[in-house]
């Protein structure tokens, strides 16, 4: 990376593809097919190029010029290599280039050094000094070519493979002082650029291969020489587009070209960018990559170097946009219908502005109408043959249907959503009967649905399972029309509560018989959660609809933290998310129009401070009566975070040490400084942070007016 990209740009379109048709006619399924046959490099040139590469390499190293190491970088370094004709550098760091300024300075009188040192070789003289800190070699094996340019840079790594904020810092410094361009020596990062590719899969690099042609293809209808920087810019996002929506070495390649033509349709809104080898940590770097983020879409940062925009329009971006929108539109790309995405948002939460959230919301989470519409009449569809004829040759008959999960709340996010369906059968009696037949039930109602699901417009696919005694049937349910899906669970239930009139059981037992059960036998907390599922419902369903866009921002951020740990630890339940949402606007807010960076802000507060939470509801159960008055007491007395259903007092979604808040926290911590928490204002001095809700951590007996007197079980500390 370096000179390459902001200097001295080659025309590498001016030689022609031979027996290449219109990229844009071929099938879908052909294209893994196209890029093997037309745009991948004999292995065998490349390795006879390396060679030649590493004579170079050692020739220069071996001379007087004082080269410490080199690091291979443009497409050759990056292993993106595309048949006939490409880029790449050969970056010479050197012993006598102690600072950036060294590098500026010196740069032309080592390009002048280099040459004459290469003009004494019998095979490498013929090395073009193309100007501006530019000397190039045409290598050429059996048709295949590379533009290799010898570019003389400062080491900032010092021989190390992880870069601190001080390089960083100083880059930026010296930047000022000597007023570089942007990206001037971005250069000097290749080894980091060289390693931010290498760890990627084949697979992502041969669709990049895919992308570069298509953008070469387009330079050629419009008469215009290729840009090596665009070339660049278009490979990471094409790494953006695989990180955020796949990660897999095996996917699909169409549906990932797909993903990177639909990310520039969205040019305007685009912003790129990695934390791997710089963050948010220092107030220099903070500082430098803010500025870049603010800038004038699209933004596609350097991974390696926080200065460098790849994404600056030179006014290429819109004749993509077109170009994009006309291949979407292929009937070649859409084999089947809807033509399969990944789902990647053009750009990122923890960038989004305080008074841009409600747009971020409403333009990314929330679902499509249409495909609501389309799921309530699935659903309803799978209901009525649940409640009609999936028992109707048994004694067992559905007493009712409940629809639980977010969408049923208003909680669904756009992608990825979840649904409930329980079934209150009656031959569950009991809470008992419910753990031992539930699996026999739900291997009835699967055998029963792939038949009846043959007969429907339902494009449904169910997970198996191999447990011995399934608690519930998951399925899939995906929009024939669109790019969404839910997954649902079917669950047999047995039912505790009877009818509900105005919010009252009809049965006010339950709530004995489950905690008789839940302190006589081994349970685990909120084993029977499904038989409250209409109270769950009911308690999330009945908040202002701009709490559940809360909510949802909120699921998203709890997403996006899971997708970046690694490792898949045991994090809290989402639904603990929801009720800490609900909580933190009743006790902070309790106004149906408030400022979600607020709300945004105080829940980050209080997930900080997870160790201290104890949170509870006496909407459908309360202190007044024994045993339900004791139970709780000794509930909210647990290891902290508690986080008490407000459906079920035995489901503590809190958890204590059950799940990993310590994760979350952390996350939690580093997001403080997101663009989210910032005011809008004309000067970045003047900013000011979005400040918290005034939250109690702890709700207490006392707080919801519960009169509690001395027992046993009382700690005077709970008020």
């Amino acid at each position: 990376m370096g000179n390459w990209l902001v200097g001295g740009s080659s025309d590498l379109t001016s030689v022609p593809v031979h027996g290449l048709s219109d990229l844009t006619s071929v099938p879908a399924y052909k294209l893994e097919e196209f890029i093997y046959e037309n745009l991948k490099p004999n292995k065998e040139c490349l390795k006879l190029i390396d060679q030649d590469v590493d004579a170079i390499s050692d020739f220069l190293q071996n001379s007087k010029i004082p080269v410490i190491r080199v690091a291979k970088g443009g497409s050759y370094g990056r292993e993106t290599v595309l048949r006939d004709v490409s880029d790449g550098a050969l970056v010479l760091y050197m012993g006598d280039i102690h600072t950036f300024q060294d590098q500026k300075n010196k740069q032309n009188y080592l390009i002048s050094l280099i040459e004459q040192q290469l003009k004494t070789h019998k095979k490498y003289n013929n090395a073009e000094n193309r100007g501006g800190g530019v000397l190039e070699i045409l290598l050429s094996v059996q048709g295949q070519k590379i533009r290799l340019q010898l570019l003389p840079a400062f080491d900032p790594l010092s021989f190390g493979e992880e870069p601190d904020s001080r390089v960083y810092k100083e880059l930026k410094r010296s930047m000022d002082q000597v007023k570089a361009k942007p990206g001037e020596f971005a250069v000097c990062f290749t080894t980091l650029q060289q390693q931010f590719f290498k760890e990627k899969p084949r697979r992502v690099k041969d669709l990049i291969l895919l992308v570069k042609h298509w953008y070469q293809e387009c330079q050629k209808k419009w008469r215009t020489s290729s840009s090596p920087q665009l070339e660049y810019a278009l490979e990471l996002l094409t790494v953006y587009a695989w990180e955020q929506g796949c990660q897999a070495t095996d996917f699909n390649i169409a549906k990932g070209v797909r993903t990177v033509l639909e990310l520039i349709r969205q040019s305007s809104q685009l912003c790129v960018y990695w934390t791997d080898n710089y963050n948010f940590d220092d107030e220099t770097v903070r500082n430098t990559l803010l500025y870049q983020l603010r800038s004038q879409r699209p933004v596609i940062l350097d991974p390696t170097d926080p200065t460098n925009n790849l994404g600056k329009d030179d006014g290429s971006w819109e004749l993509l946009t077109e170009a994009a929108e006309a291949w979407l539109c292929c009937p070649s790309l859409n084999d089947v219908s809807p033509a399969p995405c990944w789902n990647v948002l053009p750009t990122s939460l923890f960038i989004t502005p305080s008074h841009l959230l409600n747009s971020f919301i409403k333009d990314f989470l929330q679902p499509n109408k249409k495909f609501l519409e389309q799921i309530q009449k699935a659903v309803h569809i799978i209901c009525e043959f649940l409640k009609e004829k999936c028992f109707q040759n048994s004694s067992t008959k559905v007493q009712k249907v409940v629809k639980g999960g977010s969408t049923a709340k208003g909680t669904a996010l756009k992608d990825g959503s979840d649904a409930d369906i329980v079934l209150f059968l009656s031959s569950l009696t009991s809470y008992e009967s419910q753990k031992h037949k539930r699996s026999l039930f739900v291997q009835d109602i699967q055998e029963q649905l792939e038949i009846f699901q043959k007969t429907q417009e339902l494009d449904v696919t169910f997970k198996t399972y191999n447990w011995k005694a399934p608690r519930v049937l998951s399925f899939n349910l995906k929009s024939k029309s669109l790019n969404e899906s839910v997954d649902f669970d079917i669950l047999p239930a047995y039912d505790a509560l009877g009818p509900l009139y105005s919010g009252f059981t009809s049965r006010p037992g339950a709530y004995k018989e489950l905690i008789e059960l839940y302190i006589s036998s081994d349970l685990r907390g909120g084993e029977f959660s499904s038989c409250f599922t209409e109270l769950q419902r009911n308690f999330i369903e009945s908040q202002p609809t701009k709490l559940k866009s809360l909510i949802r921002l909120v699921k998203y951020w709890y997403k996006q933290c899971e997708r970046k740990m690694k490792q898949k630890p045991s994090l809290p339940p989402k639904y603990a998310l929801e009720l800490l949402t609900v909580y933190a606007w009743e006790q902070g807010s309790g106004m149906e129009n408030f400022d979600i960076a607020e709300g945004f802000r105080t829940i980050l507060d209080l997930i900080i401070k997870y160790q201290q939470l104890c949170i509870f509801w006496t909407v459908n159960y309360n202190f007044k009566d024994e045993p339900m008055r004791t139970f709780l007491l000794t509930q909210i007395q647990k290891k902290r975070p508690v986080i008490l259903d407000p459906a079920d007092p035995t489901g503590d979604v809190g958890g204590g040490d059950r799940w990993c808040w310590c994760l979350l926290a952390c996350e939690a911590k580093k997001w403080l400084s997101s663009c989210c928490f910032q005011r809008p204002s004309s000067s970045w001095e003047l900013e000011q942070r979005v400040q918290p809700w005034k939250v109690p951590v702890v709700q207490t007996p006392r707080s919801c007016g519960a009169q509690i007197y001395p027992t046993e079980n009382w700690n005077p500390a709970l008020g």
